[in-house]
């Protein structure tokens, strides 16, 4: 077989139409998904019943703190947590299960169907490797057949879409010999080498200045157009997820706490943990003195092993009634509106509170 020309690879040009077929009903789907961990401790509970679909072409954002278990669900949807892990629950990508399936079935679908752009860039390349040479296996695992001439260019090709300036002489540079910005730019020229029908981002503009955030988001959404994948996007970035995400799910304590699109979320929140991450952003439509302060949840997260009775966010919460309801019972996630749902006893009372100060 002769040696395969550029165009012969998957393309994330931003012309011409994805060959995919069209999915009916979710690509993703996760039901009641939970994830724990045994340790000296005591039992660490990552990801608590967890449930929420991700449509084809649809961008999702996974909004919480850090320990809220954000990273640990989309491990466990890839099949990358050890096996000290506990995972119960449903996980289908395009209607098949991906909790039954054998490490030979993920090992086809990571990186061609899924592919995910790791938090610290840093720890997930490989120091003695050069870049193209990573970004070159990425796609070599699901396409043997490539020359390397044709792979050569492909990889500078990846490195120039993701904004790496002079990629004809960075592709044979070490991950050493980049910038921490470059890095994660990298991570992201690698995940969508294969042009994936759904990217999982882990925080993939961390430690990028504003500028480059907003370059790599409008690469995000470049290849988004262009074969209707999706995107999973798990961020602490709330400014993030308003630019790029048409629903969010907000989590806490390994448990969801709020989902509903982004205006729901951001202009009629009904979950006070919601409320005060709103609250705590700087807007420039409020006016401020000097003396003003941004707005703080007090407290601090709960341990995921003695997590509060009742409602995990009650101790931090001020519309929580204790003793009462609040500490003594877990509410469920409930819809509060059209495909608005929230987890809180008084969803209405945060959502008066919310029109107060927007007033």
């Amino acid at each position: 077989m002769d040696n395969p020309t550029a165009t012969d690879l998957p393309t994330v040009a931003v012309t011409g139409e994805p060959t995919r077929a069209p999915m009916i009903g979710p690509l993703l789907s996760v039901r009641n998904l939970s994830v724990s961990f045994s340790t000296d401790d005591g039992i660490v509970r990552a990801v608590d019943s967890a449930s929420f679909d991700v449509m084809a072409n649809e961008t999702v954002g996974i909004v919480g703190e850090s320990g809220s278990g954000k990273t640990v669900t989309s491990m466990a949807i890839l099949g990358l947590l050890p096996k000290t892990a506990k995972i119960t629950g449903e996980i289908t990508f395009r209607g098949e299960s991906l909790i039954d399936a054998s490490e030979r079935q993920l090992e086809q679908i990571r990186g061609k169907q899924i592919a995910m752009i790791f938090q610290d860039a840093l720890a997930a390349l490989n120091p003695v490797y050069s870049v193209g040479k990573q970004i070159a296996e990425a796609i070599r695992v699901h396409n043997p057949d490539v020359g390397k001439p044709a792979m050569r260019e492909r990889c500078i090709e990846l490195l120039d879409l993701v904004g790496i300036p002079n990629p004809t002489e960075r592709v044979d540079q070490f991950p050493h010999e980049y910038s921490g910005g470059m890095r994660q730019r990298a991570m992201i020229a690698m995940s969508i080498a294969n042009e994936p029908e759904l990217l999982i981002a882990d925080e993939p503009t961390t430690a990028l200045d504003v500028t480059i955030q907003a370059q790599v988001l409008e690469v995000l959404e470049r290849i988004q157009d262009r074969t209707n994948s999706a995107i999973m996007l798990i961020t602490h970035d709330l400014g993030v997820v308003a630019g790029v995400a048409d629903r969010v799910v907000v989590m806490y304590a390994g448990r969801q706490v709020e989902v509903g699109s982004v205006d729901q979320i951001f202009y009629e929140p009904r979950h006070a943990y919601t409320e005060g991450l709103l609250a705590s952003l700087p807007r420039l439509d409020r006016r401020a003195d000097k003396h003003s302060r941004l707005h703080r949840i007090v407290g601090q997260p709960p341990s995921l092993i003695f997590l509060p009775t009742g409602c995990a966010f009650h101790p931090r919460c001020p519309h929580a009634e204790v003793p009462g309801r609040c500490d003594s019972e877990r509410p469920e996630l409930v819809d509060v509106g059209p495909a608005h749902q929230s987890s809180c006893f008084f969803a209405d009372r945060v959502a008066a509170a919310v029109k107060v100060d927007q007033s």
